[in-house]
Order: structure tokens, then C-alpha cells, then sequence
């Protein structure tokens, strides 16, 4: 995928996310208060209708990173998925920000570190929250 190919995502976009995942629910969360709500369809892949045979994936593909289909078709996997995500939202010079040649290795690694930990993350993110409470 070329460095600015997540700018041109259309809108609406499907994000496919883990709704077991803590982290992934709050995002889901913050998403649906969004003033742009409406240019994103969330498909919750850990909902027990899911299939992702007809979308041509299989489950542990898309358990293992984030994955973003646009208005065209157009598949966007790991960071790609954010940036095409966050671009449709309005968030397009953070997304070109975040392709800047070294910025983007950056952005990218730390999305592999996030994506092999976030559920081990989201626990400890709550059980910090509780422990405030």
C-alpha cells in the first residue's frame, strides 16, 4: 500500500473489531459518540452471527489485527486500518502526519507491539480503573 493510499479511504467504512477486547471497547465506545458516527459501521467479529468466510478472511486473521473496509471495497489491515479509519473522521493531517517516512516504521511497530498485547493491556487498564474506585 502506497504511504498516502489510507488518505483516499471513502466513507462509510466497516471497522471489523474485537468486542471481547477492553481497549477495543472503549474505542468502540468513544466511536459512537462521534459527531461523524455515521461514516463508520462497526462489525463486531466476536458476535456469535459473524462469519468472515463470505468477506474472503478467516476469524484468526482478523483477530489478530485491526481490519478497515471502505466505501470502495478496499481492504486496510493493522495501522492502515487507524489511519483509513481516522481519515474518514476528519483526522487527515494526523493520518499524514503518521505516514511520514520514519514516523510511519515508528506508528507501525508500535501497532504490532499494541496488537499482540491489547487484551493483556485492556486488563490491566481496568483493573487500574477499579482499583481507583
Amino acid at each position: 500500500m502506497s504511504r498516502h493510499e489510507t488518505l483516499a479511504a471513502k466513507a462509510p467504512v466497516t471497522l471489523f473489531h474485537d468486542g471481547h477486547c477492553p481497549l477495543c471497547q472503549r474505542e468502540v465506545a468513544w466511536l459512537a459518540r462521534h459527531p461523524h458516527r455515521g461514516r463508520v459501521d462497526l462489525v463486531d467479529i466476536q458476535a456469535p452471527d459473524f462469519d468472515p468466510g463470505p468477506l474472503g478472511k478467516c476469524f484468526a486473521d482478523m483477530m489478530g489485527k485491526l481490519h478497515v473496509r471502505d466505501a470502495k471495497g478496499r481492504w486496510f489491515i493493522g495501522m492502515d486500518a487507524s489511519r483509513a479509519l481516522y481519515a474518514v473522521l476528519g483526522y487527515r493531517r494526523l493520518v499524514w502526519l503518521s505516514t511520514l517516512p520514519g514516523l510511519s516504521a515508528v506508528m507501525d511497530g508500535g501497532y504490532r507491539w499494541f496488537a499482540r498485547r491489547r487484551v493483556r493491556l485492556g486488563r490491566w487498564v481496568a483493573r487500574r480503573r477499579k482499583s481507583r474506585h
